[in-house]
């Protein structure tokens, strides 16, 4: 070959993208997906009413899952002093760290926040849950019996923070659906219209009524 050509090869090879393992395998599948950074968790904001599931390391009597007061406290007699709301969730785990230091110099513990939605409407079990911060819109409607017979997949209401936002469970595609919950927020299954209940009923009683009405005065008419 001449020096030319191994130029223009060199050339046509510098340029070309390399290719990632994944990339060039046959019929390999494509790489997982990186999760989430834990500064969204570390970031999130406890509320009155949400809870908290706490192990720590071979302390049953100071393990378990505890709802958040009013005042922002740990219900637990020896954990009232703590305050967990209105703070990122890591400077509430520091402050459960140098609560857990008077018994033991390095505690090793872990902090899991659990967040109050209401979940309503037509589903199986309407009720006030403390669900985990990934949990999904859908999982939410799931974890609480699903629709009823019905309740309207199409069309599941989300209310948060003074909006209302309408949710399609029946797309398959990522979208709101997937969006995690958040504290406070109120999830809601609307109900399928009763076409006959609700339209054609009022309908011809309507026009039964009229029917009722002109018969009486075609028959004052006669006389």
């Amino acid at each position: 070959m001449s020096t030319s050509r191994i130029i223009v090869a060199l050339l046509l090879a510098a340029s070309l993208p390399a290719l990632t393992p994944a990339a060039s395998a046959q019929g390999g599948t494509p790489p997982a997906p990186v999760p989430a950074p834990a500064a969204a968790r570390d970031s999130l904001v406890l509320r009155p009413g949400d809870a908290v599931r706490i192990t720590v390391w071979r302390k049953p009597e100071l393990s378990g899952e505890f709802a958040v007061a009013g005042d922002g406290s740990i219900t637990h007699p020896l954990y009232r002093a703590l305050r967990v709301t209105g703070i990122p969730l890591v400077t509430a785990e520091g402050r459960l760290r140098t609560f857990l230091q008077q018994f033991e110099t390095n505690p090793e513990f872990v902090m899991e926040p659990l967040l109050h939605v209401a979940i309503g409407g037509e589903v199986v079990r309407p009720n006030l849950y403390t669900l985990r911060p990934e949990t999904s819109v859908s999982d939410a409607v799931a974890l609480a019996g699903g629709p009823t017979e019905r309740g309207r997949r199409d069309r599941v209401r989300l209310l948060r923070d003074g909006r209302e936002i309408v949710v399609d469970l029946t797309r398959p595609q990522p979208g709101v659906a997937a969006m995690p919950i958040r504290s406070g927020d109120q999830i809601l299954v609307d109900r399928k219209r009763a076409v006959f209940r609700e339209t054609i009923g009022p309908i011809l009683t309507v026009a039964g009524a009229t029917a009722a009405i002109l018969n009486v005065i075609l028959r004052a008419g006669r006389y």
